[in-house]
């Protein structure tokens, strides 16, 4: 289900304090920079999985209609409220509005609990939406089963989503590690989905190859608790929703 990141009047009071909180915590990571000892890089792989790809740089507008499209993460999972995930803080930190659609344990391969595979999902997508920015999260969901099939599945949701919002500019950002060392599993799904985007020329931005999440900052970016279950703290994704956004930013050719 798609969710907004403009609230109803009756829930606004309560969702404006924690947003605040999350606000001033996003500024505070911008101001500190944790993750400044690593670079602020878009991955680019070309069909070959070696050299950069040329990729053509995206255009939005001043302010942006934005649609993050994923799984749990994006569904905002462990933070103190979903509405403190990262996909809901994106809009604002581009100065633009988000609508969230993200389904915990959801794949290209795997149904989700809130939703089906991801093809099922941009299927039920409004079509009269039309963001101006679409971003395509994840899945680390798919590393629980083989991957035969993988491929198609990410091509067959990719053309819907394209034919579905021809005019939207899509970045694909790629699953980010819940658990250090990253798996096997996942590296190999960051890698398809970095050659995927690139035969289309789409963006790819892989957390992985750019190392968002390292043994220095793991501990607080992500809940290893019974509750978190490895997803982001809202600490983990306020940080994650700033280096989106830089990382969008650094392929505006506007």
């Amino acid at each position: 289900m798609t969710r907004s990141a403009r609230l109803s009047p009756r829930r606004s009071i309560a969702v404006l304090a924690v947003l605040a909180a999350a606000i001033a915590c996003i500024c505070a990571l911008a101001l500190t920079r944790p993750w400044a000892a690593g670079a602020l890089s878009v991955s680019r792989a070309d069909a070959g999985g070696t050299a950069p790809a040329t990729v053509a740089a995206i255009s939005l507008p001043e302010h942006p209609r934005i649609l993050v499209f994923g799984d749990s993460w994006t569904y905002g999972s462990a933070a103190s409220a979903p509405t403190l995930g990262y996909a809901y803080l994106l809009g604002p930190l581009m100065d633009g509005e988000s609508s969230v659609n993200g389904s915990r344990g959801s794949g290209y391969l795997v149904p989700g609990i809130d939703g089906g595979t991801f093809s099922e999902r941009i299927a039920e997508l409004d079509a009269s939406a039309q963001p101006d920015l679409v971003v395509v999260q994840g899945s680390i969901n798919d590393r629980k089963v083989p991957l035969d099939g993988y491929d198609d599945a990410v091509r067959t949701a990719w053309d819907s989503l394209a034919a579905l919002y021809p005019g939207a500019q899509i970045v694909v950002l790629g699953p980010a590690p819940q658990i250090l060392p990253v798996e096997a599993a996942t590296a190999e799904i960051d890698e398809r989905l970095s050659l995927a985007a690139a035969a289309r020329g789409w963006p790819y931005i892989s957390p992985v190859r750019d190392q968002w999440i390292t043994p220095e900052n793991y501990a607080w970016i992500i809940d290893t608790g019974v509750v978190g279950r490895n997803h982001p703290t809202t600490e983990g994704h306020a940080y994650l929703a700033q280096r989106l956004a830089a990382a969008i930013e650094g392929l505006r050719g506007d």
